[in-house]
């Protein structure tokens, strides 16, 4: 991808504004040379790469890259045997520090960041070298008298020769004062020295050093103190040869160091670069696209990141799915080019790892190649025309494009005759989609709204205008070609209504036509948008309400066979008891059997029927035997059936397929096997044996109660039965209409059900439910 395409759509703006989040000159070095990646595994990695940095910044975390310098020249110097000066020396030293402190960043850091970790993971900590520096050079940047004793015995030295010098030069300016143009004492060529006046010149007698502009004042160093000047002279001879000497001794250790600071310093300028991509993608409220090689882009509520926060327009952008090719016609100063620039500038900010300004789940592509065709080509230099240089452009990209580009054509056609514009516009676009490119364009020509209708591949779109404010609104409209406002803009404006009959009555009758068509599908636009709000409430109310029965019924069926098997245990022990009970009376009568003068085979028989008497508690075998009565007859929506799983009543809503029917028992809809139902109005053949069947207290309980329009103490008495056939019927909730009205029974309600040990809670009826008018009791 060329730098004229980046210019183009912008990207150096964008590399700008990231170079500003970095926080060390060896991360803005990286942040100037990003490139888009056309590898989808690298650029995969890349992504990564800023969401691991951007689940830091979400944690209100930052990785401390404050003192790191670019030291890899100092180093390097070094190596070939270079003195390093002691501020070059610091800065290796704040470096190791800033290097000590990311390390440590991350091995403590809890969230798993696989990528940076692995990076922070080859930082080598040198805290030898790190001590040795510091031991030698403090904050800022001097080399300290601590160094080495010769350094401190030295200075001490200095310091000791100074004091002497300014005692007797004070002596001067205290006895001489008459004589010396100001009572200082001053330095000249690294020397104390007076300020004597040219007059007393030889009454001072010495060397002069230096004299002011207009030469009366001389700067002389008196002979008293030549001596001791030499001193302080030779003992700073001495003090630079031993801080060279230290600061050579401490280049020699950068030096053998080499490969790790360099090394440290390329890790800690790719952590800075990441986490500076993932700072741009915060500042510009951005999202990790999903990256694919199948040419789609998905993008909702996507913002063109240059445009200011306040000013930008959100869009959708769909293509590479249904379609290849978007067609944006209408009216300039729509935003047409915004949005197509917009698309080319998130693909190449994807394709460098950078985050784009959509909501999370967008889908960009990677592309070989992006090509541009926008804005005023006119080259003057060239003596080409803005027609001869967009084609001049165009050509080149026809030349190269391929089924992994995406091209861009501002203005298609634009700058001749508006009939052959519109035809070679058609023409290019065809080429295009037919090598299977993914594109987008953009044209004032009308002819093109019709293009996107006789083309599979390719589909229309306009930028929304309003007509009242005679603004456009920037929202882009996928699926609906733009339409001229000149007629509406006219009439707003006070055009008289002849002046404009009179220009309808100009246009053709295919163009008005196609303008009637836009009309409409733009109003067909806003009305299903409005529709398909309502339904996404309507599907959120449902849902809720299906989530809430299933709920139910599994508390129902899981009770229930609880009861069922309690049933069984209780019926076994009495069973077993009842069983005892006739063996005693068995042993007793065997005793007596002599004198009864019986048979020992009949009281064997006797003992045989006794067993054989044990009923059959288990729902299984006699659920067998009716689904095989059941499953012969065929049910028709409406007929009263029983559900033989739940002993409940109910009817057939509609046939799902063979095997299952969708029913209604009491507020539930269930899908259930034809073997499990039974429908109650059939009449029994006269072969089938008689049958016992005992029914639970759930049979004729529903799960609501209405006592709307009764008296309050009727209401309670009703209230209070039908609790307890409720909880006998074993369901979880019920529901207790009352109606709204002046709140007495609601009230009676729930008081009761505070009192009542067995209802576990109580809460009013939700809006599919009845609301305020329901109050539903949740049953222990």
């Amino acid at each position: 991808m060329n730098e004229h395409i980046q210019q183009t759509l912008e990207f150096d703006k964008v590399i700008a504004r990231l170079s500003n989040q970095a926080a060390t000159t060896v991360g803005k070095e990286l942040t100037r040379k990003l490139k888009p990646s056309a590898d989808i595994e690298d650029v995969r990695t890349r992504q990564t790469e800023t969401d691991e940095a951007g689940q830091i910044l979400r944690l209100n975390m930052a990785v401390p890259l404050g003192g790191i310098a670019d030291i890899r020249a100092s180093v390097k110097r070094s190596v070939i045997g270079g003195i390093l000066t002691a501020e070059d020396c610091l800065n290796i030293a704040t470096t190791l520090y800033a290097t000590r402190q990311v390390k440590h960043f991350f091995d403590t850091l809890e969230t798993d960041v696989p990528h940076l970790d692995d990076m922070a993971g080859r930082i080598v900590s040198l805290p030898e070298l790190e001590k040795a520096i510091n031991n030698c050079i403090d904050e800022r940047g001097n080399v300290m008298d601590s160094a080495t004793p010769k350094l401190r015995s030295i200075r001490s030295s200095i310091r000791s020769y100074e004091g002497n010098v300014r005692d007797k030069l004070d002596r001067y300016t205290k006895s001489q004062s008459k004589m010396l143009s100001d009572t200082i004492v001053t330095i000249r060529n690294d020397r104390y020295v007076l300020p004597v006046k040219q007059e007393y010149r030889g009454a001072i007698g010495g060397i002069v050093h230096d004299q002011s502009t207009s030469g009366a004042t001389l700067f002389m160093e008196p002979k008293a103190i030549v001596d001791l000047n030499n001193q302080i002279q030779e003992a700073k001879s001495k003090e630079k040869q031993e801080i060279d000497r230290i600061l050579q001794e401490l280049s020699g250790q950068i030096a053998a160091n080499e490969n790790v600071l360099t090394e440290n310093v390329s890790l800690l300028a790719q952590i800075d670069f990441i986490n500076a991509r993932a700072k741009l993608g915060r500042q510009m409220n951005a999202a990790m696209p999903v990256m694919n090689e199948d040419g789609i882009i998905n993008l909702e509520a996507a913002r063109h990141p240059l445009i200011p926060e306040d000013e930008v327009v959100s869009n959708d952008v769909s293509i590479g799915e249904d379609y290849t090719t978007i067609v944006i016609t209408g009216p300039n100063t729509g935003g047409k080019t915004v949005t197509l620039k917009m698309v080319g500038l998130f693909t190449l900010m994807a394709q460098s790892g950078l985050q784009v300004p959509a909501e999370d789940g967008c889908q960009m592509a990677v592309f070989d190649n992006v090509f541009a065709d926008i804005g005023d080509e006119q080259s003057i230099e060239q003596s080409l025309s803005t027609f001869s240089s967009h084609m001049t452009n165009i050509v080149s990209i026809l030349q190269q494009v391929d089924h992994k580009s995406l091209v861009l054509f501002d203005e298609l056609g634009a700058g001749t005759d508006p009939q052959e514009g519109a035809a070679l516009a058609m023409a290019i676009l065809d080429d295009v989609v037919a090598r299977g490119a993914l594109t987008v364009a953009t044209t004032h020509y009308p002819e093109l709204k019709a293009y996107s209708y006789n083309r599979e591949h390719v589909v229309n779109a306009s930028v929304e205008f309003n007509v009242e404010s005679l603004k456009p609104t920037y929202r882009l409209l996928i699926g609906v070609p733009g339409r001229s406002n000149a007629f509406d803009i006219a009439k707003r404006l006070g055009l008289s209504h002849s002046v404009i009959d009179q220009a309808k009555n100009h246009v053709g009758v295919n163009a008005a036509s196609v303008e009637n068509m836009i009309a409409s599908l733009e109003q067909s636009h806003h009305e299903a948008e409005a529709d398909y709000e309502q339904a996404q409430e309507v599907l959120e109310e449902s849902e809720n309400l299906h989530k809430e029965l299933q709920k139910a019924w599994n508390q129902f069926k899981t009770k229930r066979e609880t009861m069922y098997k309690n049933a069984e245990d209780k019926a076994a022990k009495a069973l077993q008891k009842a069983r005892d009970d006739a063996e005693t009376i068995v042993d007793e009568v065997r005793t007596m059997k002599t004198d009864a003068q019986l048979k020992e085979h009949e009281w064997i028989e006797a003992r045989k029927m006794l067993e054989e008497a044990q009923p059959d508690l288990s729902a299984k075998k006699s659920d067998k035997t009716a689904s095989a009565n059941a499953s012969a007859q065929e049910l028709k929506p409406g007929d009263q059936i029983k559900l033989l799983s739940a002993n409940q009543q109910g009817s057939v809503l509609e046939k799902v397929n063979d095997q299952e029917y969708l029913i209604q028992v009491g507020v539930m809809k269930v899908k259930v096997k034809r073997s499990d139902l039974e429908r109650i109005n059939e009449q029994k053949t006269e072969t089938e044996k008689p049958m016992t069947t005992v029914k639970g207290s759930s049979h004729h309980v529903k799960t609501e109660l209405d006592l709307r329009g009764e008296r309050y103490e009727e209401a309670m008495e009703q209230l209070e039965k039908y609790v307890d056939d409720a909880l006998l019927a074993g369901y979880p909730k019920v529901f207790i209409i009352h109606g709204k009205g002046t709140g007495a029974l609601r009230k009676g309600v729930k008081q009761f059900a505070q009192k009542n040990p067995r209802i576990k809670g109580d809460r009013q009826g939700e809006a599919g439910e009845g609301g305020s008018g329901v109050t539903v009791l949740e049953l222990a």
